[in-house]
């Protein structure tokens, strides 16, 4: 592997490994808001326990989240300079806006939704979660934004063979970004919801004490996630309308008059995406919705029927084997998005060999085994403490928990 191969893989597996965290932590959120309405307009104890135990969820892994988008903006700089120098002052301001909403909005009003259990009156406690819901939605808004600009440039002028912002309206209406924030968005509500029908069906086909709780926490995951598909298919149809003529010639196949079309106005070069890792990812993405789809559309209408919900357990271990889906889906889709790019950084402007920062195959090669093996561990730990989490169940939740209060000592004389 050359220098600029080993850095596609460095930031493939690390943004790859970033995106599974986002989506959950999207689509918790939202479901964690519902919750707590319904909790806070009905006073349901159950709803108040749904609440709990999917925020300590949801909390668990915004805090590794974090952490691995940490090294995604460290990768910009040590990495991809070219990258920044060259068209940073046109998509930077997306970047800079999405980690101040992500880093002081969101992460201020999270905190004091942690510890504001049976401190804040509920009204505002209920506040506090619906702003770090429509924060996360924003961060991942300016994340699209600043993508999207790669995938295709607008509101730029070209000065001193530098990039610069010329009209921040066009790169906001980009429908390159906009089309492909609803399909994330959407997508995330779909991971949160198998999430949390399968840890339900999980518990459920335990017979776990709290029947209820994960009765209605199972309608409730399937409830999001089988309309949020079709949500997902319809901003996906929406997207091939925006797509690369290159992204489509090689998932179709029909790559000589792409090829001819890209040599005529960019000189000699192959100017085509790798095909198989193309056709891999949108085939798959494809197929899996498929899958989660067949397996949605009847759970649906299943869960309408309590002894259904309360004694299928071969319906309840499926629900728990399609957890994973989602995330494979969206790992699928992304290939299929930034692969599509090749070999453009800023299509049609930048190369990526243009992209790359001055390092070493050795230095690259040692900052790939380095990277990969963080992130490996955070991932092992993220998920291992979310298994933990989820099988100890509402019983062993921390968050909001009423402090034990110790008796005043008595003085005596």
């Amino acid at each position: 592997m050359d220098t600029v191969e080993l850095a596609r893989l460095q930031f493939a597996l690390t943004a790859g490994a970033h995106f599974l965290f986002v989506a959950l932590t999207l689509g918790l959120a939202t479901l964690v808001a519902v919750i707590q309405t319904r909790a806070t307009l009905g006073g349901s104890p159950v709803h108040q326990g749904m609440t709990r135990f999917w925020g300590q969820l949801y909390i668990i892994n915004y805090a590794m989240g974090i952490v691995t988008g940490l090294v995604m903006e460290f990768q910009l700089g040590l990495s991809w300079s070219g990258l920044t120098e060259f068209a940073g002052n046109a998509f930077g301001s997306a970047l800079a806006l999405e980690t101040m909403i992500a880093f002081f909005v969101e992460a201020t009003f999270l905190g004091l939704w942690i510890f504001g259990w049976n401190k804040l009156n509920r009204w505002a406690h209920l506040a506090l979660i619906w702003v770090v819901t429509l924060t996360a939605y924003a961060s991942a808004f300016w994340i699209m934004i600043s993508n999207g600009f790669l995938q295709n440039p607008v509101g730029y002028r070209l000065d001193g063979g530098v990039l610069h912002l010329a009209d921040f309206g066009a790169m906001i209406a980009n429908p390159a970004a906009l089309v492909a924030f609803g399909h994330v968005l959407s997508g995330a509500m779909v991971a949160g919801g198998f999430f949390m029908a399968g840890v339900s069906a999980y518990h459920l086909s335990r017979r776990t004490a709290e029947q209820d709780f994960f009765r209605k926490s199972l309608r409730l995951g399937l409830g999001l996630a089988t309309p949020a598909l079709m949500v997902t298919a319809t901003f996906g149809g929406l997207g091939f309308e925006t797509m690369q003529v290159t992204k489509l010639a090689a998932w179709s196949g029909d790559l000589a008059e792409a090829q001819a079309a890209m040599v005529a106005q960019h000189g000699p070069g192959d100017w085509l995406p790798p095909v198989s890792w193309v056709q891999w990812g949108g085939n798959g993405m494809m197929a899996l919705f498929a899958l989660m789809l067949l397996v949605a559309a009847p759970s649906a209408l299943l869960m309408l029927f309590r002894p259904a919900v309360r004694g299928l357990r071969v319906w309840h271990w499926l629900l728990v084997a399609m957890i994973p889906v989602p995330f494979v889906t969206t790992l699928a889709g992304w290939i299929f998005r930034e692969m599509g790019r090749q070999p453009w950084a800023v299509y049609g402007l930048l190369t990526t060999s243009e992209a790359m920062s001055p390092v070493s195959a050795g230095q690259m090669r040692f900052s790939v085994i380095a990277f990969t093996s963080v992130f490996a561990v955070l991932i092992v730990i993220n998920y291992w403490l979310l298994a933990r989490a989820a099988k100890a169940g509402p019983g062993a939740v921390a968050l909001g928990d009423r402090p034990i209060e110790t008796p005043a000592p008595v003085l005596t004389f």
